[in-house]
């Protein structure tokens, strides 16, 4: 005589919605100054893991837009960027740099760079990192000899703007470096800040964008500044320095909300902005360059 089998049965636990999210926010970047203007300033840079979210509460996204660079004429100061929130979390518009010979440059989630400058051994300064802990100052440009003359960098969420320091080892005013995360599935730079302008003569030439992604500073006849590379909160490069009339400062780029989750929990229920939606290496991840929502 067999006993009788014994079976057992194991039921897949049902999935839920995700009650933590990792985010990135990162700010729209500051427009560059014109005529010899300074660097703009990278957007807020934000991210963390284990924010809390609730099923059925729809949750505001805002993609801030970059700051356009000054336009000349007149001489002008590069706009800030907008801030981008994700819920309660909000990253600050990076400042905008300076023209010719106006300070200070102004504070932003990264501060934009002091412009070119007018009297021999002078200086202008670069904007502060304002609230802290988004980003970094902007640099100071510098005059030492009537053929020595700089903008300095905006600055960045890896590191401030380069300031100007003729007689030195600094003579050109670089965008500070962005800070790179895997959150979209890619290693991606964000929030570089914008190269500064140098006056016709000096020698060590304009300041670089920051990680490549922030605006070049431009040296030469009315020759406007790099824009920052799109979605990614980089500030603008500085316009020309040229006499009476210079180049426009370049225009801060768009900022970028991303969020992810383990993919065992559920998909959003609803999404607008058009967000980009992938699911790989084990996460959902919504990925957003324009304003929207989400709701779980």
């Amino acid at each position: 005589m067999f006993a009788a089998p014994n079976f057992f049965l194991t039921r897949k636990a049902a999935a839920t919605a995700p009650t933590a999210v990792e985010y990135l926010v990162v700010a729209g970047g500051g427009g560059g100054g014109s005529d010899g203007g300074g660097g703009g300033g990278a957007g807020g840079y934000r991210t963390a893991t284990g924010f809390a979210v609730a099923s059925g509460v729809a949750i505001t996204v805002t993609v801030g837009a970059g700051g356009p660079g000054g336009p000349i004429p007149p001489d002008s100061t590069g706009s800030s960027g907008s801030n981008s929130a994700f819920s309660t979390i909000t990253s600050t518009g990076g400042g905008g740099g300076t023209p010719y010979n106006v300070t200070p440059a102004i504070a932003g989630g990264s501060g934009g760079g002091g412009g070119c400058v007018a009297t021999l051994l002078g200086s202008t300064i670069g904007g502060a990192a304002s609230p802290s802990g988004q980003g970094n100052a902007g640099g100071n440009g510098y005059k030492g000899l009537s053929t020595a003359n700089a903008a300095g960098g905006g600055g960045g969420a890896g590191s401030v703007g380069t300031s100007v320091t003729y007689p030195g080892t600094t003579n050109v005013g670089n965008g500070g470096s962005g800070l790179a995360s895997s959150i979209s599935g890619s290693l991606v730079t964000y929030a570089g800040g914008g190269g500064g302008a140098a006056a016709n003569g000096y020698y060590s030439g304009a300041g670089a964008g920051g990680s490549s992604i922030g605006g070049n500073g431009k040296q030469g006849s009315n020759l406007n500044g790099d824009n920052g590379v799109p979605n990614t909160g980089s500030g603008g490069g500085g316009g020309s320095a040229n006499g009476a009339v210079g180049g426009a400062g370049g225009d801060g780029s768009d900022g970028i909300v991303i969020i992810r989750y383990a993919n065992s929990f559920l998909a959003a229920t609803s999404t607008t902005g058009s967000p980009t939606i992938t699911v790989a290496g084990g996460y959902r991840v919504y990925k957003w360059t324009g304003s929207g929502s989400i709701t779980f």
